[in-house]
């Protein structure tokens, strides 16, 4: 084919069709006429008439189309080509080729909406510049939504309207743009696909469920005002919930209610609630009074309900042979109780206490002392005589001295203090005279260690106590009979707790720390070198708070005691003289240092591991103890014979039982291993 191109660059030729058409001919054929338009600042007017002479059609110009075109192309184009470029000019300077008939009338775009235009109602069949005008039918969403959305694309002498009744949308504008709305409008209306799905619940309340979930999406509704709303509607009658929305929302709320439609333990609005550790009368009356505050007339709960109401309706009975609770209560009330519960009815941390009283006390005393003793006349009556503190008591032996019969042997025997006592006299004469000697050297050492160990559970009282009763004279009387005289002595005795008393309640804080309320006493029988009337004890008492950390050694309290007394007696005068006053004077000294400390060492259990560890290690402290220095356990000299001890604890002793559940589970991971095979293993 021969090609030939002709270029109209003149602003008026008359002729300018004949300088861009071109034949050819090949063959017996004649092939299809291509125009290779190129012009500079050209009338519009020369364009149209060039147009019209290439395809053959007829055109009315507006006289207010006038405008310079300026086009440039450098491959051919066909007829139809041609006339597509042609509306994109007439695009480009604001002019518009409206069909009519025959015709094609070329006015201003402004004008557009008012002319007819090319009915497509088949859609655009092309990409043209064409003005059309287009009605769309809309399935799943409102045609009226789409408007405000699609307005914004639409060029001003364009045209967008909805038809609600039909639910349709009427489009007129160029061909191109007309396509590209419908584009957009099938995927918006896919997105439109509501439902109504209807879900049984089978635990919960349909009207609690909804009430909640309305709460929820309203939140959601004001955050995002474009959001669709879903409907929600309770049905009571087979507690269930109805939905309405697009489909992603309906999703999410499904999601949502089936979680929410968790299984109770019970059936119904009564359940038994078996508790592990804490005590179920005492629980119970402590949600008597939790319920026992929800009175009428309080404000209302929300969805309308009276908080009030939900608080009558609850019944809760304890059941002490199982340890389990009976709680009647509606659905919302039995939440909050059963949240209540498991986190009151926990393993409470326990603490073991360690109370150590350590003393060491030291008592020294020395006596030396003379006591004289004179008689006359053979009457058995003393006339003068010494009597020192620390030196024999003459005035209770003093005849018994003198006279020397064997009948007041006894008495004189009684009343001999300790140490050494002894006695010179001349008992010939009219009058008789003795002197009494005593000299005493004691020493006493005292070391006590008192460790009591005490287990309780956190803030719990509780109380250990180690002795003995001691019996105490508190009084001597005598009754004379009435009849020939006869005399009845007795005493009086009043039995005292001997040794130690622990008494400790443990509150555990945040953390490993305690405090302890501690009320300590330790009391034991004093071996001192002194006379008493009775019994002598010790006596240490300490009332106290204190805070510790876990595992620590605290001291409670201390005692340092040193003291002296130093007793010197003689006789006036006599006692003064040098070397014979010896004879006169009776001196004593003593000494007592006393160091007592009280320690405490609180140790946390808060598992099982750790009480078995703690209570394993008295296990094997007290058998050590027990078995005493024979290894073996026989008796000494007597190895026919064991002494009683505890049994030996097995090999596994520290490691804590497996609870039910944990053996469930091992035994399961074991079935699992043994149905694998041997490599993957």
């Amino acid at each position: 084919m021969t090609t030939k191109k002709s270029q109209h660059s003149s602003r008026g030729t008359p002729i300018a069709w004949l300088a861009i058409l071109l034949l050819g001919v090949g063959g017996a054929s004649a092939q299809t006429p291509t125009v290779t338009p190129n012009y500079k600042d050209a009338d519009i007017r020369q364009i149209i008439e060039a147009v019209s002479e290439v395809t053959g059609q007829n055109f009315i110009i507006d006289p207010r189309v006038k405008a310079e075109v300026t086009m440039l192309s450098s491959s051919p184009m066909s007829p139809e080509a041609f006339y597509e470029a042609f509306l994109s000019i007439l695009e480009v300077h604001g002019y518009v080729a409206v069909p009519a008939g025959d015709l094609i009338k070329i006015v201003p775009d402004a004008n557009a909406r008012q002319v007819p235009g090319r009915d497509l109602p088949s859609g655009p069949l092309g990409t043209s510049d064409e003005l059309v005008t287009q009605v769309i039918q809309v399935e799943n969403v409102g045609a009226a939504q789409l408007v405000p959305i699609l307005r914004p694309l639409i060029p001003q002498y364009g045209h967008l309207a909805a038809h609600p009744a039909s639910n349709m949308l009427i489009i007129s504008d160029r061909s191109a743009n007309v396509n590209r709305m419908m584009r957009i409008i099938a995927r918006i209306d896919q997105a439109g696909d509501e439902e109504i799905e209807v879900i049984r619940l089978e635990h919960a309340s349909a009207t609690d469920i909804v009430r909640v979930v309305t709460s929820l999406t309203q939140a959601a509704n004001r955050s995002d005002n474009a959001a669709s709303p879903l409907g929600l509607v309770a049905d009571e009658r087979t507690n269930s919930v109805l939905i309405s929305g697009d489909r992603a929302g309906r999703l999410r709320t499904r999601a949502l209610i089936t979680h929410l439609d968790t299984p109770l333990e019970a059936g119904g609005n009564t359940q038994v609630i078996y508790l592990r550790y804490a005590d179920a009368e005492d629980l119970a009356t402590r949600l008597k009074e939790q319920v026992s505050q929800l009175v009428p007339g309080a404000a209302p709960a929300q969805g309308g309900a009276p908080a009030g109401r939900r608080g009558s309706d609850v019944t809760i009975w304890a059941d002490p042979a199982t340890n389990a609770l009976v709680i009647t209560a509606p659905s919302e009330a039995m939440r909050t109780l059963r949240s209540v519960i498991s986190q009151l009815d926990i393993r409470r941390a326990q603490v073991l206490v360690e109370a150590i009283v350590a003393e060491v006390s030291y008592n020294r005393a020395a006596e030396l002392g003379v006591s004289w003793v004179i008689d006359g006349s053979r009457d058995g009556n003393i006339v003068g005589l010494t009597n020192f503190t620390s030196a024999l008591n003459v005035a209770d032996v003093g005849g018994a001295v003198i006279g020397g019969d064997d009948s007041q042997i006894g008495q004189v025997l009684a009343a001999i203090p300790d140490g050494l006592s002894t006695a010179v006299g001349d008992f010939s004469g009219g009058t008789r005279w003795a002197a009494i000697v005593r000299a005493l050297l004691g020493d006493a050492t005292t070391n006590v260690l008192a460790n009591s160990t005490l287990m309780t559970l956190d803030n719990e009282e509780a109380e250990i106590t180690v002795g003995q009763q001691v019996p105490f004279v508190t009084g001597q009387f005598t009754n004379t009979g009435a009849a020939q005289g006869s005399v009845n002595p007795f005493q009086t005795i009043q039995r005292e707790d001997v040794g130690l008393k622990l008494k400790v309640t443990p509150q555990i804080n945040e953390g490993d720390a305690l405090i302890l309320d501690i009320q300590l006493e330790n009391s034991n029988l004093s071996r001192a070198t002194t006379e008493a009337v009775d019994l002598v004890t010790n006596e240490r008492t300490i009332t106290q708070k204190v805070l510790i950390e876990d595992g620590q050694l605290l001291i409670l309290g201390g005692l340092v005691d040193d003291q002296i007394l130093e007793v010197d007696e003689k006789v006036p005068l006599l006692g003064d003289i040098p070397g014979l006053g010896l004879l006169f004077r009776s001196r004593s000294s003593t000494v007592t240092k006393r160091t007592l400390m009280v320690f405490i060492r609180p140790v946390i259990i808060r598992d099982r591991e750790r009480a078995t560890i703690e209570t394993n290690a008295k296990y094997r402290t007290m058998r050590k103890i027990q078995l005493g220095e024979s290894e073996d356990g026989s008796v000494l000299m007597m190895k026919d014979e064991m002494r009683p001890t505890i049994p030996e604890l097995p090999a596994d002793a520290d490691r804590a039982p497996i609870s039910v559940d944990e053996q469930v589970i091992l035994d399961g991971n074991q079935d699992q291993n043994e149905d694998e095979p041997a490599g993957e293993r």
